[in-house]
This record gives structure tokens, sequence and C-alpha cells, in this order.
């Protein structure tokens, strides 16, 4: 069940294959509407950044942005298309239950669903992802979601420490996440590892000059490491997105 905008933010729910193609979805949403008019198919950002799919386009859902919507109207409609008020995320942190919650069960349970997810993708996904799926006319959605995940922890970590506005918990903050991010290269997770690194490294964040000041000079120097880790990683072309799974680790 898939959720489609209309231009005055009212929605309605399709039941779609997870491959459908664009003319799939406008077909659908015109039926569901009762609709005589040609509808566009519309990814609409936070920022309002309008992206027209193209009817051919397959698994178009599994393409969203973080915060993108799928959005359906007439083409005299386009240009009074707006965000959603939830387009623009919290409002507040959640330092408050965060910093209760164990780092190494949390980079454990990112483990566990990191695997899950990256279990689910098929081989002839990377192919199709890396030679293009319109010219396939398969679907990639579950390479999509993995490939989602890493973006989703990465901008999770931006967003707690930038919704924090105190300078004492914003250094509690980078404390908790670079022991999140050593958890999980202890359990092999390679991808919330280096999201959560590059969350860190984010122009926002690493412009808090007063809150890296703040870091005790171990957790300091076990960043800078992580950090080298990753450069490394990119200035060989051979960084992974991919977790490096070692089930031993994974059981208790």
């Amino acid at each position: 069940v898939c959720v489609v905008y209309c231009s005055d933010h009212t929605y309605t729910t399709i039941r779609v294959a997870v491959a459908a193609t664009g003319r799939e979805v406008t077909s659908a949403v015109a039926d569901k509407l009762a609709s005589n008019d040609d509808l566009l198919l519309v990814h609409l950002s936070s920022a309002g950044e309008k992206q027209m799919l193209k009817p051919n386009d397959v698994s178009v859902f599994s393409t969203l942005s973080i915060n993108g919507r799928m959005f359906a109207c007439p083409r005299d409609q386009l240009n009074a298309l707006t965000p959603l008020p939830d387009q623009e995320g919290p409002s507040a942190g959640s330092m408050s239950s965060f910093e209760l919650m164990s780092s190494k069960d949390l980079a454990y349970q990112m483990t566990l669903y990191d695997w899950e997810l990256f279990s689910c993708v098929h081989e002839h996904e990377l192919l199709y992802h890396t030679f293009g799926r319109q010219s396939f006319r398969r679907t990639t959605a579950n390479l999509d979601l993995f490939l989602r995940r890493f973006n989703q922890v990465q901008l999770w970590v931006v967003t707690e420490v930038c919704l924090c506005g105190q300078l004492s918990k914003r250094v509690q903050l980078l404390k908790k996440f670079i022991k999140i991010a050593a958890h999980c290269r202890e359990f092999k997770n390679l991808n919330s590892f280096f999201a959560i690194i590059m969350g860190m490294s984010n122009p926002a964040v690493s412009r808090l000059t007063q809150t890296w000041e703040k870091l005790p000079s171990k957790f300091k120097k076990f960043y800078a490491e992580f950090e080298s880790m990753m450069v490394s990683c990119s200035s060989k072309n051979n960084f992974l997105l991919t977790p490096k799974w070692t089930i031993k680790l994974l059981t208790f």
C-alpha cells in the first residue's frame, strides 16, 4: 500500500506492485480519485525540489528520498506543489531517551537491521543498479532500501547533534556516536560505521568548534582514526557501503 499526495495536501492510498511503473501508479491514482485528467507523477523533496518521473520508470516508491513524498497532479498544478509540514523533519532531538540506551546494544540492533536489509538484496539488483534498471525493466527495491538506510543513519547523526541546544549535551552526543561507531566496527558493520562517521563529518556538525574543543582527547583520537579509515577507503575507490558481516559476533 502506497501513499500519493495531491496538490492540496490531501492523499490517497493505492495498492501496486513493488516494480510498478510510473504509468501504473498514475493510472491507479486516477482510478481511485475518479479523475479524467492526465496526471504527472512528481517526487517532491523537503526543500521543494520537484522531479517528474517518467511513465516507464520502475519501482518509483523505493527511490524516494528520506523526506521525499510522491505527488500526482495535473500539469497546470505542478507549480502549486509545496512540501508537507511533516517533511520539515523533527523540531526536537531525542537526547533524553537516547542517552539512556546502551551504545553497544544500539550498535547491535542497528547491525541486525542492516543485516536483514542486506540479506534481502539479490545479486542481480547490483547489476541492474550498475547498468540501469530501466534497461532491464527490473526492480532494485531491496538495494534501494539498503542504500537509503545509509542516508538515514547519516542524517540521523546530523539531526540529533544540530537539534541539541546545550553545549555539554552536544559533547555527550558526539561521545555517544563515536562509541556506537566503534561497536559497529566491532560487529563488522561497515555500513552503519561509515554512515555515522560521515554524519559527524558533515559541515553542519564539523563547524561546531566549541563542541569539538570540549570533546575529551581520547574520543578525538578515536574519531580521527575512524575518519582516516573513511578517507583511505574513499581515496582507493573501494569505499564500501555494504557490511562485512561476522556471524559469530551476531550471536549472544
